[in-house]
């Protein structure tokens, strides 16, 4: 589970206004003894800003922590091409041919047609495949079919009718991911987790038989590591993501450098949990992914550590099956010290939540919480990256043996370091806002990622005999979750026991984190969607909700005001103490929700509260937001590790800061192509 950058866009609006829109053509590299002047932003393009970021303490690690952390972001970037094929069956195709048009083409680069593919090229690497990367919609392009044709030809490559059809037709397969309510959401999503046949009613029922023996106490993850397929008699079976299975190649290729990285592991536990990855990937057992989950829990330890494999479901409109990612990370020890407090008191915010006694955990069991700097990262999480991580999901292996939660420190601070003020002083009710948001808003924004990561998703606990609520809740189950594990961090931002703690000195670090919240949730992040959209983005819905809800149920009491002035929409707080027990009241209805698996509860909530735009704050928004030259969505070019060798021997493991987004992207295509364009 994790808190998603875009999330982290609105909820810190103090840090995301614009940047200068800089050129791409510029110095290649640029080394760590530049940090001075280090350029976080290098270019502009549609509705995305594309970032850098630095390795804190790189040049300090001992050189076989280096070399783990290089291994393992090799295995990453060998696994890349499966999360293009997750995302669509023709991504490979339609990616490597209209990157051999980008690379090859050698005419007028100033031409309407080449800026506008220059932008589609760029588009499907930012969001891996032709899809928006958080809307789910099918990129349009503004370039001619003729045009195109003709770069492709002048390059050797080419694209069939149908392929030609799906880049230019809107109407087919129109959206990556589809939860509207009133669709079929597996024959209306384009994701490759289903062959384009399948129904959401066959997969229901594939399901319902394959679980009648399950293990209620400790169920495996179905569906989370196959495709599901009809053959040409009806049948429904899994392709298995495995060696000598889907995807084998690439896996191959990714055991490969886990291999190397097993040899120089922290510590004989990540050895351990290193070598049940390999397993799993040896053989798509996921009896051994729960073993390496359990194994890479108990690993609390390591400085240099890992996410590797087919993780989170927001990208399966049913939540059953994962998409490929990788994030190889350096604990920041210094960081990680101050507020391991949270992760110490787990117990005191489950005892003292509002949600009821009997969905409290009795014993909340270990949680660690590490600050950490991000070394490299692909699949799903590059180069859009969250900034915070709750893992594993698997709620049966959180309640006996623990999590471990993350919040990428330097992918953060980047992002911080790319943006200005603009947007504050637009938004702010008044000035006493913008003050506290200048004090507070760095210390708020992260404790609310570390609460909604530490405390709410290690939060309550399932009734006994209830399914998980992928099974229960369904295509509601991500909204609800995220609404759920916002609220435990919303609810506690207001309690005194954080400065107890010694992670805040005032509550009004809370208050600023309320204030934030209510007008991304009711308007800031609207900025997103174009006219006439509804939300489908599960992080957008949970936070619309949660506002929306407590801004309805506050009304009698004028809890939030909705201010009017010069033209302009502004909310007010006017009672935070009734605030925050709205929160706990929403949280104690969204975790019975959750404990007892009610769909329909969930789907009222999210449909009433999560789904609908308000047409006039959504143009207004649009309207103010146009004076900002600022993208809404932000990404990151990933550092190079070079390794330098001498005698055919690693002596060091350097890093270099590539400035270029499209280099590094071809570079990759050429560097890690490990399956078919047809899998």
């Amino acid at each position: 589970m994790r808190l998603n950058l875009a999330m982290f866009f609105v909820v810190s609006f103090i840090l995301v206004s614009c940047g200068e829109n800089k050129p791409t053509e510029k110095v290649e590299i640029e080394t760590a003894e530049n940090a001075d002047d280090f350029q976080y932003m290098t270019e502009q393009f549609a509705d995305i800003k594309i970032i850098r970021y630095q390795i804190p303490s790189w040049d300090e690690l001992p050189l076989q922590e280096k070399k783990l952390a290089y291994y393992l972001s090799q295995a990453g970037l060998a696994g890349r091409d499966m999360i293009y094929d997750q995302n669509y069956r023709n991504n490979l195709a339609i990616r490597r041919a209209l990157e051999s048009a980008y690379k090859n083409f050698d005419g007028d680069k100033s031409s309407d047609d080449w800026i506008a593919f220059d932008t589609y090229m760029k588009e499907i690497w930012f969001a891996n495949g032709i899809h928006h990367h958080y809307s789910h919609v099918k990129f349009q392009p503004e370039f001619s079919r003729e045009f195109l044709t003709g770069i492709l030809t002048k390059s050797g490559a080419s694209l069939s009718d149908d392929l030609m059809a799906v880049i230019f037709d809107p109407a087919v397969d129109a959206k990556k991911v589809s939860k509207d309510a009133g669709k079929d959401i597996v024959l209306a999503s384009s994701v490759n987790f289903y062959d384009p046949d399948l129904t959401q009613t066959e997969v229901d029922a594939y399901y319902k038989k394959k679980m009648a023996d399950r293990d209620t106490e400790r169920p495996i993850s179905y569906g989370l590591n196959s495709k599901l397929v009809k053959g040409a008699d009806g049948k429904i079976t899994e392709q298995i993501y495995k060696v000598g299975g889907m995807y084998g190649e690439a896996l191959t290729e990714v055991i490969k450098w886990l291999e190397l990285a097993k040899g120089v592991a922290d510590n004989a536990q990540q050895a351990k949990a290193i070598g049940l990855l390999i397993d799993y990937y040896k053989t798509g057992d996921l009896h051994t992914w729960d073993k390496f989950n359990i194994a890479w829990v108990e690993d609390t330890t390591s400085v240099v550590d890992f996410i590797h494999g087919f993780v989170e479901v927001y990208n399966d409109p049913l939540g059953y099956r994962g998409s490929y990612e990788s994030i190889v990370q350096i604990r920041d020890l210094d960081a990680s010290e101050k507020m391991k407090v949270l992760s110490e008191n787990a117990q005191y915010f489950e005892d003292n939540s509002p949600i009821m006694d009997e969905h409290k955990k009795e014993k909340v069991v270990g949680i660690s919480y590490n600050f950490i700097n991000v070394a490299g990262e692909a699949g799903d999480a590059s180069p859009s990256t969250p900034i915070g991580v709750n893992l594993p999901n698997a709620n049966w292996i959180r309640a006996e043996h623990g999590s471990k939660s993350i919040s990428l420190g330097n992918i953060v601070s980047a992002y911080s370091k790319a943006g200005t003020t603009g947007f504050l002083e637009e938004f702010s009710n008044d000035t006493s806002e913008i003050a506290l948001s200048k004090k507070y808003g760095k210390v708020s924004d992260k404790l609310h990622t570390a609460l909604h990561e530490v405390i709410g998703h290690a939060s309550g606990k399932i009734n006994p005999g209830v399914g998980t609520p992928k099974q229960t809740l369904i295509n509601y189950a991500s909204t609800i979750e995220e609404a759920r594990a916002d609220l435990v961090a919303l609810y506690y931002l207001l309690d005194t026991k954080l400065i107890e703690m010694g992670v805040m000195d005032d509550l009004d670090a809370g208050r600023h984190a309320y204030d934030d919240y209510i007008k991304n949730g009711l308007m800031l992040q609207l900025r997103r969607l174009k006219p006439g959209d509804v939300i489908e983005e599960d992080h957008m819905r949970n936070r619309q909700l949660v506002a929306a809800w407590v801004f309805e149920k506050g009304q009698e009491e004028n809890v939030i005001s909705k201010v009017k002035r010069d033209g302009n929409t502004y909310f007010e707080i006017n009672d935070y103490g009734k605030l925050r027990a709205l929160f706990g009241d929403l949280l104690r209805d969204i975790q019975r929700i959750t404990s007892e698996g009610d769909f329909e509860a969930a789907k009222n909530l999210v449909e009433t509260y999560g789904v609908q735009v308000d047409p006039e704050i959504h143009a207004e928004m649009l309207a103010r937001s146009e004076k900002f030259d600022s993208a809404p969505y932000g990404g990151f070019i990933n550092p190079m590790l070079v390794p330098v060798v001498e005698n055919g021997e690693i002596t060091d493991i350097k890093v270099e800061y590539p400035e270029d987004f499209a280099k590094q992207m071809l570079r990759y295509a050429a560097d890690y192509t490990t399956l078919p364009n047809k899998n």
